[in-house]
């Protein structure tokens, strides 16, 4: 989706005022995620996606044609690119909590599933039949209840 710009100010201001709004919801996200509550609501979640679709798009034409904002006063271009070093500093800093949460996960998950094996493995319990019987857990799945 590209945006549709009067002129070359008029879409250095949209990027711009998308670049704001990306960086909103993405400390919103970021600081949930630091408090321990990562799940975002999904009217969020699909406006970022949205709007993320768009600035990569208004982003990659800038770069094949440098001249859509070569015209904008430069005052306005310098806070683009003040605003823009702000996201990817806020994207670079999300991706780093947010892989060192999938390792705690995943950690986490193997804690688990090696202690059910362990446990499974060294004892036996009462059958159908009456006898012991012998259970050998092959997965473990949790969902969000769990």
């Amino acid at each position: 989706m590209a945006l549709l710009a009067d002129d070359a100010t008029d879409r250095a201001e949209q990027v711009l005022s998308l670049t704001y709004r990306l960086t909103e919801l993405l400390a919103l996200e970021h600081e949930a995620l630091a408090a321990g509550n990562p799940l975002t609501p999904p009217a969020q979640s699909e406006e970022f996606q949205r709007l993320a679709n768009a600035y990569r798009a208004e982003m990659r034409r800038i770069r094949d044609d440098p001249s859509l904002l070569a015209p904008a006063p430069l005052g306005l271009r310098q806070s683009l690119q003040t605003a823009t070093a702000a996201l990817q500093a806020l994207l670079d800093d999300h991706v780093r909590a947010l892989t060192a949460a999938r390792s705690l996960t995943e950690g986490l998950l193997s804690a688990i599933a090696d202690e059910v094996k362990r446990t499974a493995a060294s004892g036996s319990t009462y059958g159908a039949q009456g006898g012991y019987a012998r259970h050998d857990p092959t997965s473990l799945a949790l969902d969000k209840r769990a």
